[in-house]
């Protein structure tokens, strides 16, 4: 890349960066107008937080964040964007932030439906392997793709040209993505009848039945896959077992539970499908590093004082 080039996208980060920072006025994240776009500020690289990704691609336009997912590290800048495939419990930390240079980022979601739809329109190929592969990538941010980022966040200073314009960006930066460096990955996702499609539609009825008792045998059922092939699968999209992707997704819910509806550690439990509060309150130190009361009366005080 050239001196002019750099400078180019120097100039469009901070055109970027300076269109959220407008948005996020105080701490936090807002949902904005803009179908599927969320935005984000924090101004101190905190501790690490459990938390789920949905469906979405991640821009950074100033700091840097480290995600895990089981025993692996992505992490995205500045330069890089990070492309979650499928809903998936990490451990996510913001690594370079300052009240004098926060962190600010964006999420876009999306579904499948409109990437398959996307795809038949374009006649792309389909993917070059049916095999599975992880559920999550980072990616190199071209300037064409900053810049439809940048006209999608533009929209929200111009609430009447939403409906019409803000489907046609989405429609480019999910095509910019489709041709680009995980293209493949997100072609693969969407394909019907691929095997990461078919264990996608498992992880999906996993997020709306993980209170019920969880057969993998039955996953596998929906997944149309014997048992162990769907074990593989799943292990190589999420990074994890069908088991462990369950209890993050109990450990989580519960501890919204906690939060908002003010629930004691064990009805939660029971309430997330949890038999025996004692494991439950062993697992989440495992998983948040302090009882769940410490940690709710922890967060808490975070809220009142942001």
């Amino acid at each position: 890349m050239n001196k002019g080039s750099v400078v180019n996208r120097n100039s469009q980060m901070d055109g970027l960066a300076y269109s959220i920072a407008k948005l996020t006025e105080s701490e936090g994240n807002l949902l904005t107008h803009v179908p599927g776009l969320t935005v984000f500020k924090k101004t101190d690289a905190a501790k690490p937080i459990a938390g789920f990704y949905e469906p979405s691609v991640c821009l950074i336009a100033q700091g840097a964040k480290h995600v895990q997912l089981g025993n692996e590290n992505y992490t995205y800048d500045t330069e890089h964007y990070l492309f979650s495939g499928v809903h998936l419990p990490v451990v996510a930390q913001v690594i370079d932030a300052s009240n004098e240079m926060p962190y600010l980022g964006l999420k876009l979601t999306f579904d499948y439906q409109e990437i398959t739809q996307l795809m038949t329109d374009s006649q792309l190929p389909p993917p070059k392997a049916h095999r599975s592969g992880r559920g999550m990538a980072t990616g190199k941010l071209t300037p064409t793709l900053i810049n439809a980022f940048q006209r999608l966040i533009n929209l929200t200073d111009e609430a009447t040209n939403i409906p019409m314009l803000a489907p046609m960006i989405r429609k480019e930066i999910f095509y910019r993505l489709l041709i680009g460096e995980q293209g493949n990955t997100l072609r693969r996702l969407a394909a019907m009848g691929t095997q990461t499609y078919q264990v996608a539609k498992a992880i999906s009825w996993l997020k709306s039945h993980f209170c019920e008792p969880v057969r993998v045998e039955h996953l596998a059922q929906i997944a149309n896959m014997g048992v162990s092939t769907f074990h593989h699968h799943f292990r190589n999209m999420t990074a994890m077992s069908p088991l462990q992707y369950v209890k993050q997704l109990r450990l989580q819910e519960a501890r919204k539970l906690m939060l908002t509806q003010y629930l004691d550690a064990a009805s939660a439990a029971y309430q997330v499908g949890y038999e025996s509060p004692s494991q439950f309150s062993r697992e989440y130190g495992r998983l948040y590093g302090c009882s769940p009361a410490k940690d709710i009366n922890e967060l808490r005080v975070r809220l009142v004082q942001a």
